[in-house]
């Protein structure tokens, strides 16, 4: 089998622009059907789920079939197409690899191609690379049989960056195995030039997560796009030059717990959606 993934260059493949939705993990205190309709209402026409244990479970990992047709009703209604999932667990554990397979389990489900992952979970400091080894392959070749892909995030200590994602993904050697390019968690753990590292990680890349970043190094302030200081129209530019048409989402993390009221997180997705509409995305 031949993954095809996000380029205007491979043959066979037409090319069409960016899709871009919304992370729902934006809203993460919040409900789904409060995420999905604040992330409608600011224009955006396709949404990330989250299914993440303990953290955003807006799409529960042990969902039944009842519940998959609700969270379906619910888009349908607002107009809005599922592009990826985000079901990051810690892969460094058993348990860990568990809830990874029900998250593919879930993308199978509800007939989604990316499944957006990262080593220790949703935060992770600490991590055990070889732990992380013995489970990923496990979970590559789950997927991999159900034709879904995964995207290792730009996260935590051992892919905080393009250039330290790249070995990771050679070790790993598995053709759906990609990187989730995270352009505020790039600098935020791997204190480098997003613009720059995501050069990098282009020929591996299968989705991108656009987040803004304020302040320097492990500041942890991630605010509407085009409130932040990250340079976007030079991130756009170079993912077009690079032929990367894949999907690509909105993640708001304001300044962590305690997350803001509603009305300021509807209005920070809508900020964003219109500046990267400026842009030339919409």
């Amino acid at each position: 089998m031949e993954w095809v993934f996000g380029s205007k260059e491979r043959e066979g493949c037409m090319a069409f622009r960016n899709r871009l939705g919304g992370h729902s993990n934006s809203y993460h205190t919040y409900s789904l059907e409060e995420a999905l309709e604040g992330i409608a209402a600011a224009g955006y026409k396709f949404v990330e789920l989250s299914a993440v244990r303990g953290w955003t479970e807006h799409v529960p990992l042990e969902a039944d079939a009842k519940t998959l047709g609700r969270i379906q009703r619910m888009m349908n209604k607002l107009g809005l197409i599922s592009l990826s999932l985000s079901g990051h667990s810690d892969l460094t554990t058993k348990d860990g690899l568990k809830d990874g397979l029900k998250a593919v389990d879930l993308c199978e489900r509800m007939g989604l191609e990316i499944m957006n992952t990262a080593i220790g979970g949703h935060y992770s400091e600490s991590e055990d690379e070889e732990a992380f080894m013995g489970n990923i392959h496990d979970l590559a070749d789950y997927a991999a049989a159900r034709d879904i892909l995964l995207g290792i995030e730009i996260h935590g200590e051992i892919t905080k960056s393009a250039v330290a994602a790249i070995p990771v993904l050679q070790r790993i050697d598995r053709k759906n195995v990609l990187i989730n390019y995270d352009t505020a968690n790039a600098e935020f753990y791997g204190g480098v030039d997003p613009v720059a590292d995501l050069k990098v990680a282009l020929p591996k890349l299968v989705h991108c997560h656009l987040k803004d970043k304020r302040g320097e190094g492990r500041v942890w302030d991630f605010p509407a796009i085009g409130e932040g200081h990250i340079n976007f129209k030079t991130v756009l530019d170079t993912m077009e030059k690079g032929g990367f048409t894949g999907p690509l989402s909105v993640e708001i993390e304001f300044l962590g717990d305690p997350w803001p009221p509603l009305a300021e997180v509807n209005r920070a997705m809508r900020a964003s959606h219109e500046k990267l509409a400026s842009l030339g995305l919409s």
